[in-house]
């Protein structure tokens, strides 16, 4: 089961988090500042980060982006509102993922196993390795380089990067990219498909705000093309 690291200062909503979770055979570590979260990414070596936005000290927002700054940990925001403007911060510091408190563990476990799902590699008898331009993808081995250095992308930034790419010029509207990258079935939030965007062309775009890779059609959604 994924080892999770879960930084919260709410004491009786860690403590009820990390209870439903351990007993769903996950083990969990918690923390209670940013302080201590970001030592125990050091030493737990977590599989997923459970964080917690409004925390005292070094908020969840910092601890996000020096993990990011690190490491491509899957990780997943726990906010206390459906705040448009936190919930935009967290995710462009580079969260997967949000879940708004209060939540049931059956909710919470649900997207832990979709952050942390293997990816499956789109577009069945395609190559598993890919030229288009300077960006090479390789599908069996889940990694993105360009120009010959390696891209360190986060989870769910792969899996639209992969999405997209199995099927280029074809326009995805953010819900099917919600359904099949976040796996989210329900009428789903789109910021988070605009911020991952946002996120991977800064990545893999000479100039972002011309992006040749990850084109938007305005009123449709997105596609991979045409190069």
């Amino acid at each position: 089961m994924p080892r999770v690291l879960l930084i919260e200062d709410d004491l009786s909503v860690r403590e009820g988090v990390a209870l439903g979770l351990r007993r769903r055979g996950h083990e969990v570590r918690t923390a209670a500042t940013g302080e201590d979260g970001l030592a125990a990414v050091d030493d737990f070596h977590p599989d997923l980060l459970l964080l917690d936005l409004m925390l005292p000290g070094v908020n969840g927002v910092e601890v996000c982006r020096r993990v990011r700054e690190r490491s491509q940990l899957p990780i997943i925001m726990l906010t206390a509102r459906g705040d448009d403007f936190d919930i935009v911060i967290g995710l462009e510091a580079g969260a997967d993922d949000y879940i708004v408190k209060p939540a049931r563990t059956e909710v919470i476990e649900a997207r832990i196993r979709a952050v942390l799902r293997r990816l499956d590699t789109p577009g069945s008898g395609r190559s598993a390795v890919e030229t288009h331009g300077e960006l090479v993808l390789d599908r069996a081995g889940l990694a993105v380089s360009k120009a010959g250095r390696a891209l360190a992308l986060a989870p769910s930034e792969l899996r639209l990067l992969l999405h997209l790419s199995a099927a280029p010029e074809q326009v995805f509207s953010r819900q099917q990219l919600l359904e099949h990258v976040w796996e989210h079935s329900y009428h789903g939030d789109a910021r988070l498909v605009d911020a991952c965007v946002r996120r991977l062309r800064n990545k893999i775009e000479d100039v972002p705000g011309s992006p040749r890779y990850i084109q938007t059609l305005r009123g449709f959604g997105y596609r991979f093309g045409p190069l």
